[in-house]
């Protein structure tokens, strides 16, 4: 039997490749023996338009624009919660409780925040910063540790990459009719249907030390265990949850 993945957990460049590889791999153990020529046919087909329409994502000036901003947003939350957590052992009691205050109130919002999905770490920043700058305490503790102007210089980066987002995803709608999510779908679709018939055949053979099928079952669940230890890894050091996952696949979210 061929391994489960959750599909959806998957961001839109590593499902991509793992259906790239998936079709590479039956490919390589002779559909025709396998039986399986039809179904194969019809993902690689769904590959290839998903493969399209990611490019013409890439293709978009706005993608370098958002990592390029993305980076230093990225390198300002990180920046701030490593000076927080030095200072954490400051021998100054005033300083260290304004550190262990900023670092509490990131922790409180999960490990891993510049790991999060676009989305995902756009709310997050801002969820942060409007702590940041409403609530007394926090904005006293940063004025303690002089990052007051490395707030400001988050704040401007998370807005930045907020609106380039939105261009980018206004400018992919006007230009391209199909979603990359309805995309997913019809992949998904088909791709089960090439699954659960190897699967079924498999099943119906009578020697399956002999059998073709072994062989192209245990590479493709080496391939989806792969993806698996990837999914897991991610959830252990990123808040994600499978409501942002699909956000992000539903708009585009990291590529």
């Amino acid at each position: 039997m061929i391994n489960a993945i959750e599909l959806v957990r998957l961001r839109n460049a590593e499902y991509l490749q793992l259906m790239k590889d998936f079709v590479s791999i039956v490919e390589r153990n002779d559909p025709t023996t396998l039986n399986v020529n039809s179904k194969l046919t019809d993902l690689q087909t769904k590959v290839g338009e998903m493969d399209v329409l990611f490019k013409k994502i890439l293709a978009n000036e706005n993608t370098a624009v958002l990592l390029n901003i993305d980076k230093k947003r990225d390198d300002c939350i990180n920046g701030i919660l490593l000076v927080a957590q030095g200072f954490e052992y400051h021998f100054e009691e005033n300083i260290r409780m304004a550190a262990e205050k900023i670092a509490t109130n990131i922790r409180f919002y999960g490990a891993g925040i510049a790991k999060q999905n676009y989305q995902a770490e756009t709310a997050t920043l801002t969820n942060i910063i409007n702590d940041w700058e409403n609530k007394a305490e926090l904005v006293a503790a940063l004025s303690t540790l002089n990052l007051t102007a490395w707030k400001d210089e988050l704040k401007i980066q998370n807005n930045a990459f907020n609106s380039v987002y939105l261009d980018r995803t206004q400018e992919y709608g006007n230009t391209t009719p199909e979603s990359l999510n309805n995309k997913r779908n019809e992949t998904n679709t088909v791709y089960y249907a090439l699954r659960d018939r190897i699967t079924a055949l498999d099943i119906l053979i009578e020697a399956p030390a002999t059998s073709p099928y072994t062989t192209v079952i245990n590479q493709l669940n080496a391939l989806i265990d792969q993806y698996n230890n990837l999914i897991l890894n991610r959830s252990n050091t990123s808040k994600e949850t499978d409501s942002l996952a699909t956000s992000e696949n539903t708009t585009l979210g990291s590529i």
